[in-house]
Parts: structure tokens; C-alpha cells; sequence
């Protein structure tokens, strides 16, 4: 909706943003700022629900052009999320009106509530930067002649409160980090190749002071790194792993925070074809490891924490041709697992299995968090609303589950349990990729995972296949990518 969003302390704004509770009038300090009055009086009109992202508006004879109350929900129940909603909502107000500066001026509203609520205004204040940079989001790249271009404008956004000022900072840039991450989702697949995604990571490491390597052809297989090598055998688009690093100013010596991504760059299902119509729309199953490059833009250059963090996206396309691999086949994995492969369309798990015991063996990490689009049923059990999350660690769980609370990026936890291990067990190999059941189907997938990582090593596998796209514009999101799992993987990693 706009070109570029950015904080600016120079020059004067030409809409002015006000804030209001449910059953609410302004508060003093934004009457202040209201000089023509005009904007209490909309904040009073029968339409002024107060509800989130309830928008008003009033046009002063002078002053500012254009006054904008948005409703922050019920006082006795907020929460800082409610203000990313908000935001997005005055968003979608000033994309439409095509403004180029605002004020704005919602913390006022929010530090007149009560002590007793113990509301973060730093937290109020990046929530509100992630809803002005999420809805910033548009992806033109591809429109050609027939498409009339769409001048979006550039947004400067006045705030004359320092310290709040600093939170939209954050919140701007981690809605950079997911718009990456929605960019690299929407991508086609015949550009968005696993040579185009290391190419992209070593353009993204550049920039943001990252150690990037590609790991590819023989090199997979001198590593041992069956499950790429295998699933992206068939394709002439070649696989590869990604390994990014973050070195922090103090704390090297700290073990690293690990983040895996599945980066299948399209998967037709392979010999185990796609059918009806589901093939369109995998160019979306690499999105794991877009979030996870996401989560590394702004790790970088928002978190900055005092630990390393290493990438891994494991990538590759799943295609059919004579050299493809076979229902029937058996692997044998760097840790000495073996694998039937009983189902070609149950690859993203071959190749994270990859990235885990690379992760294990190679990194020795403080925690291993993978993500990834992995299987249909988890949206079956939880919809579009909640990802899945498998973690048996208490200390790890914790910190997903905060940071998921701060995100919006919302995690339910599904169960381990060793029955379900012991379904993927194989009569000819140790395991099998897909068991020949349908229930449980997604835990399969953690269960077959858990074979491919160390015990004692605390660990997360987070299931997205619900949440990394929308079909209707809602809330900061419209139609299309959501980026989810970028600004969840960077609060996660803020809290070690």
C-alpha cells in the first residue's frame, strides 16, 4: 500500500492519528493536540465504536488536513496486539486518502491507562510500526504492460514522543523482516530456484553483516546430506543448504541459537504426483525457510543479540523425471538412520532431517527450532488460526509461547509421545517417511523428525502449513503471504 514507511523527526505532518477505548471520548492530552476540536467531536459521532481499528475521521477548516480517532478495543482487556490491528486499520485509511506524513499520536490514549494494567508502551509502540510496515506490503514485480501502474506513496510518520517513537523503529523493522519473507513466498517458482535463494541470502548477508555459505552439489554428498541430494535429484533446478550465520559483538563464545527451514522450492509431490488441482500454490512450500530468512534480516539488524544464530535452509525442488527418487527406496542419513521412503510427497522431512542432524553434529547448539509448511493436517486440527508446535522443553516452550504472545504469531502445542515414534517404524528400514495411516498425520511428521535430532539438545518443530498465507485481507495482512514466523523466530531468539 505504500511505497516506503519510515519514522522522521523533520517537518510537519499532515494527518493527525488520536486513539479512544471502547465507550470512551479522547483523553486530555490528545484534545490538546486536537486544536480545532474536530477530532473529539468525530471521537463522539455514533460510528466512534471504540472497537479495534474502528476508524472516524474529521476535516479541520486549519491545521491539520485530516483527524483520524481509531478505536483500541475495551480498556480492561487490552492487550498491545490490539494496537498492530489498529494501526494497520489507520494503515488502510491513509493508503486510501494517499497521505505522505502522519502524527501519530496514540500514546497518549494508551499511558492514561491504570498502572494495575502493566501495559509495555515500548511493546504498544513496535506493535504499532509491525502494523504500519505489514500493510505497507505490495509485490508489483511481475506486472507487465497490461497492468496499469499504482503510485503508492511514501509514508513519514511524526511521533513526538522520543522513546515511543524508538519502539516504531523496532516494529518497522521487524515488518521489514516478514514483507522479505512475504516477497520471497510470492515469488514464482520458475525465479525462485534454490540457486536464486542462495543467491538472494548472499545478497541479504551483505547487507546485513551476516556469514553466508552455500552448500551444494558433491559437497552434499561428501556431507553426507542424503535428503536434499535425494528429493532434488530429479529437478535441473539443484539443491543446496543455506547456512547463515550471526556473530554477535560479545557473547561469541555462547553456544548458538539454530533455526531450521524447509525451503522446498516447489514440490509437485514427485513420482507420488499431486492431483486435483493441489499442485498450485506449492511455489509456498519453501516457506519455512523464508520466514527463516526473514527471522535472520532481523535478527541482524533489530534483535542484535548477544549470541550467535545460525541459519539453516535446506533446499530443493521436488519434481518427476527418470532420475527421480521412488516410493520403495531406502536412505541413509549422515546419523545412520535409515529411511523407506514410502511416499514422495513426504519430502520436506527428508530434508529437514538434513538440517537437524547437520544442526546436531555441526553447530552445537543452545536450541534447535525448525519451521516449515509440513503437512495438510495440521490445518485440519488447528485451521488458519494457530501453527502447530511440538517441544518437550520447558525453558524452550517457554520463551516460544511469550514471543508468540508478542507476535500475534500464535502456536499451539501438539503432543510427543513414543506410540507415535514407534508408528513410523519400517519392516525394512528403521523408518519410514509416511506411515501408511491417516491418523495423527501430523504428528507423524514431528515423530519422524524427533529420529533426526540428539537427545538432550531442547528442540521445537513448528508446523506453519495453516498460517503462512490468507486468502482475504484481515487485520496487517492482505491477501497472499503472511510472512508468519519471521518476527516469532527474532522474539524467540531476544529471550536467550
Amino acid at each position: 500500500m505504500f511505497d516506503s514507511v519510515k519514522t522522521v523527526t523533520r517537518g510537519s505532518a499532515r494527518v493527525l492519528v488520536l486513539a479512544q477505548f471502547k465507550g470512551e471520548k479522547l483523553d486530555p492530552d490528545s484534545r490538546k493536540l486536537d486544536d480545532s476540536g474536530h477530532g473529539a467531536c468525530a471521537a463522539e459521532r455514533a460510528e466512534a465504536s471504540g472497537e479495534t481499528g474502528a476508524i472516524v475521521e474529521a476535516f479541520p477548516d486549519e491545521g491539520y488536513d485530516r483527524v483520524i480517532v481509531v478505536g483500541l478495543g475495551d480498556k480492561d482487556a487490552f492487550r498491545p496486539g490490539a494496537v498492530r490491528n489498529a494501526a494497520a486499520a489507520v494503515g488502510r485509511a491513509l493508503a486510501s486518502a494517499k497521505a505522505e506524513s502522519v502524527e501519530l499520536a496514540i500514546h497518549h490514549a494508551i499511558s492514561r491507562l491504570p498502572k494495575s494494567a502493566k501495559v509495555d508502551l515500548h511493546a504498544c509502540a513496535s506493535a504499532a510500526g509491525e502494523g504500519l510496515g505489514l500493510i505497507a506490503w505490495n509485490y508489483d514485480e511481475l506486472r507487465g504492460s497490461a497492468t496499469s501502474k499504482k503510485d503508492r506513496p511514501k509514508l513519514s510518520v511524526h511521533c513526538d514522543d522520543a522513546k515511543f517513537r524508538a519502539g516504531i523503529d523496532r516494529g518497522l523493522g521487524l515488518a521489514e523482516a516478514a514483507n522479505i519473507t512475504r516477497t520471497l513466498s510470492q515469488t514464482p517458482p520458475n525465479i525462485a530456484t534454490p540457486a536464486w535463494m542462495a543467491s538472494e541470502a548472499r545478497k541479504m548477508a551483505r547487507r546485513a553483516g551476516l556469514k553466508c555459505t552455500v552448500i551444494q552439489g558433491k559437497q552434499l554428498e561428501d556431507q553426507k546430506l542424503v535428503g536434499m541430494a535425494t528429493v532434488g535429484r530429479a529437478s535441473e533446478n539443484k539443491p543446496c543448504m543455506i547456512r547463515l550465520e550471526y556473530s554477535p559483538a560479545r557473547g561469541k563464545s555462547k553456544d548458538p541459537v539454530v533455526l531450521v527451514g524447509k525451503t522446498i522450492t516447489y514440490d509437485s509431490g514427485g513420482l507420488s504426483l499431486k492431483v486435483g488441482g493441489s499442485m498450485r500454490g506449492m511455489k509456498r512450500d519453501k516457506d519455512g525457510g523464508c520466514a527463516v530468512f526473514g527471522a535472520m534480516h532481523a535478527i541482524a539488524t533489530v534483535i542484535k543479540p548477544n549470541r550467535p544464530v545460525v541459519a539453516l535452509l535446506v533446499c530443493a525442488e521436488n519434481a518427476v523425471s527418470d532420475n527421480a527418487y521412488r516410493p520403495d527406496d531406502v536412505l541413509t542419513f549422515r546419523n545412520g538412520v535409515t529411511v523407506e521412503v514410502t511416499n514422495t510427497d513426504a519430502e520436506g522431512r527428508l530434508v529437514l532431517a538434513d538440517g537437524l542432524c547437520w544442526a546436531c553434529e555441526k553447530e552445537r547448539p543452545a536450541a534447535i527450532i525448525d519451521m516449515a509448511t509440513l503437512t495438510g493436517g495440521v490445518v485440519v486440527a488447528l485451521g488458519k488460526v494457530y501453527a502447530g508446535m511440538w517441544c518437550d522443553d520447558d525453558d524452550l516452550r517457554t520463551k516460544i509461547d511469550q514471543a508468540a504472545e508478542v507476535s500475534d504469531e500464535l502456536v499451539w502445542r501438539l503432543p510427543h509421545h513414543a506410540e507415535y515414534r514407534a508408528m513410523m517404524k519400517s519392516s525394512v528400514a528403521d523408518i519410514v517417511n509416511s506411515a501408511p495411516v491417516r491418523e495423527a498425520h501430523p504428528i507423524q511428521g514431528a515423530a519422524f523428525l524427533s529420529y533426526f535430532v540428539e537427545e538432550g539438545i531442547p528442540w521445537a518443530h513448528i508446523d506453519i502449513a495453516g498460517t503462512h498465507a490468507t486468502e482475504k485481507d484481515k487485520g496487517p495482512y492482505i491477501a497472499g503471504p503472511t510472512g508468519y514466523g519471521a518476527r516469532l523466530l527474532a522474539e524467540v531468539v531476544e529471550r536467550f
